[in-house]
């Protein structure tokens, strides 16, 4: 345990001390500069919650922040402009943040001292007691320092003016929260904060609006499917699809006490990083048919229904084909020009392109493999994640894999002790995205969809030989019948094989000593890893060596016949998002055929004799890689 307590405590002085110099250098720059020199993309303005916040001295008297919505409640999603007004000193330290729940009263913290004690926080609480959503400086407005909008306040008896005021209006994404959202004003930069003025609470119109149905798959035969919603409501609701059918849904939802942290370290998510994440309803729509389209729609008459939707079902198992999309690493970005906890400059472009691949009605399913959200311990991220997702997940079958963003914590029982999951441990992506699982915290699970048996793994949790995770992966690859379903694809989240390198590795040799012959035993055909961003292919691999090596074919893409089988070809998708990782300029491992450090996602279609798969470029659409699988028929 000592020596656990010593890695974690290591892991955040290296991310304090990366985050202290950056701070001291960006303290008053705009929000874009601050993004580009603050530690892995994690926004300073986290500091604001270990700090003695008081109101600035000697404000302006005529400070006003108005909403556009016009005094009204928020709708469900709205761009809104925020115009700070009646600012006597237009300065460069002064940013706005957007603050959910609105009650961070400079009084003091509403939450039970008892539950900061808990965590191991002994200082003096925080006077801004929830994390600021996002925060743009006003400088986002350029003509604020040059004072482009003023007006008048004060006026002299001649009718000149004796006091003239600034104002800035910067532009804001909100979504529902389902608590009242407040902004605040404030001087000092991230650095010195203090507060200047309050906008009061904006309640939402409906908090308890039904919002981010997303569907999963929850057997092979594609006859089933779950949907998954969120609602500020925990009484029943439904889900009502097809010709007149409805099913009922059960809600759950978890507290901060379901949270991880130890006592050398607060967690976010047990501390300020918490926000209330409502309740979770799921409901499975049943007597489907595979491979077919529907419409359904959820909610209740009491809290109001979604939009009607059009889903297809996949394919089921040991039909022809197969059309699914894979990436790993996604996370979200601000749609607005603000800072936020944590921004995956890739996400945007990597959703509205598979959302325009699914536009072709080719798009069967979709595998999302690790680092969902990039919460982190900021419960409010999700929301912005289920609303980036809404437009794919909703339409087709969303099945994912637990990563190191959602699991890891100190003493929690991962494998790996890295505070990577900010104290969430797997708790909100079981509630968010409940897949056909092994069980509670056992987020393992095989499906076949069309000529592909999929198994799932998490690399998260114990894998080494005849550990319970172990022997399910042995009895699922053993049980497969290669007649119905001739590909076998296997999926985790951190890789066995990857060229790029950093502080810590991202290769685990025992967890590739352990599960590597599986892979071979079983003859799997194609394995898709993430954790590392970006693109890598290998040649047909085992313990590191070239088993096999692929042709071209008529057409000029690499080709690999596995009717004589030698080893499982990897490919590391985990371009999905977050910052790129780069690979080195010199020395190339000869297993190391393809290696793209662009943001893009993976299509694959399965036939019973042949997977094509082609790395795509989100951006540009083009195809930056491909290559085929090929076998006999059976």
């Amino acid at each position: 345990m000592a020596r656990l307590l010593l890695l974690v405590l290591l892991l955040v002085l290296i991310g304090g001390i990366c985050g202290a110099a950056a701070s001291s250098s960006s303290a008053f720059l705009p929000a874009a500069e601050t993004m580009r020199v603050s530690y892995a993309g994690k926004s300073e303005f986290r500091t604001v919650n270990r700090k003695p916040l008081g109101s600035c001295l000697d404000p302006s008297p005529y400070l006003a922040i108005s909403v556009s919505t016009g005094g009204a409640p928020l709708p469900d999603e709205a761009f809104l402009n925020v115009t700070v007004s009646g600012i006597l000193r237009p300065d460069r330290s002064h940013w706005l943040a957007m603050i959910t729940p609105s009650n961070s009263s400079v009084l003091g913290c509403p939450l039970n001292g008892v539950n900061y004690i808990e965590t191991g926080d002994l200082a003096s609480l925080p006077l801004l007691c929830h994390y600021p959503v996002k925060a743009q400086y006003l400088t986002s407005d350029p003509g604020y320092l040059r004072c482009m909008s003023s007006a008048c306040p004060k006026r002299r008896a001649s009718g000149s003016c004796k006091v003239r005021t600034c104002a800035a209006t910067l532009a804001f994404h909100v979504v529902t929260f389902r608590t009242d959202v407040e902004f605040v004003l404030f001087s000092g930069g991230f650095a010195t904060p203090c507060v200047l003025k309050r906008s009061g609470a904006i309640p939402f119109a409906n908090p308890a609006k039904p919002l981010h149905g997303h569907l999963s798959s929850v057997d092979s035969k594609a006859t089933s499917m779950k949907l998954t919603w969120v609602s500020g409501d925990g009484k029943p609701q439904q889900v009502q699809y097809g010709s007149g059918k409805a099913a009922a849904s059960v809600a759950t939802t978890f507290t901060h006490k379901d949270m991880c942290s130890i006592a050398v370290l607060p967690s976010p998510a047990k501390d300020f990083g918490w926000h209330d994440p409502g309740y979770i309803h799921s409901a499975v729509m049943t007597g489907l048919q595979p491979s077919q389209f529907y419409t359904y729609r959820y909610g209740s008459d009491s809290v109001g229904w979604s939009d009607t939707i059009k889903f297809r079902t996949p394919p089921a198992a040991g039909s022809g084909e197969l059309s699914f999309v894979i990436f790993g690493d996604m996370g979200k970005a601000p749609l607005d020009p603000s800072v936020e906890h944590y921004i995956q400059p890739g996400s945007t472009s990597v959703a509205k392109a598979v959302a325009a691949e699914m536009q072709t009605g080719k798009v069967d399913s979709i595998f999302h493999i690790g680092d969902i959200s990039y919460a982190t311990g900021f419960l409010v991220e999700w929301d912005f994640f289920l609303h980036l997702i809404t437009p794919l997940a909703s339409q087709v079958s969303y099945m994912t894999a637990i990563g190191n963003h959602e699991r890891d914590y100190a003493g929690s029982g991962s494998v790996y002790p890295t505070p990577d999951s900010g104290g969430e441990c797997g708790v909100a992506y079981e509630s968010y995205f409940p897949m056909p699982a092994a069980g509670k915290d056992k987020p393992w699970y095989s499906i076949e969809q069309g000529s592909v048996h999929f198994i799932v793994m998490s690399t998260e949790h114990e894998w080494s030989e005849k550990s319970e995770q172990y022997n399910w992966m042995e009895e699922d690859l053993s049980s497969v019948d290669r007649s119905r379903t001739p590909w076998v694809i296997f999926i985790g989240h951190r890789p066995m094989y990857s060229s790029s390198s950093g502080i810590l590795p991202s290769v685990d040799p025992n967890f590739v000593a352990s599960v590597e012959p599986l892979l071979l035993n079983y003859k799997v055909d194609l394995v898709f890893f993430g954790h590392v961003h970006n693109y890598e292919r290998t040649c047909a691999i085992y313990q590191g060596n070239c088993k096999g090596m692929p042709k071209k074919d008529a057409k000029g893409v690499d080709t690999y016949d596995n009717s004589n089988y030698t080893g499982p070809v990897h490919a590391i998708v985990g371009a999905g998002g977050f910052s790129l990782d780069g690979f080195p300029k010199i020395g190339r491992a000869s297993w190391s055929l393809s290696r793209i450090s662009e943001f893009g996602y993976a299509r694959v279609h399965a036939t019973k004799t042949d997977i094509l798969v082609q790395f795509v470029n989100s951006n540009t659409t083009a195809v930056r890689d491909q290559f085929r699988i090929v076998k006999g028929a059976r």
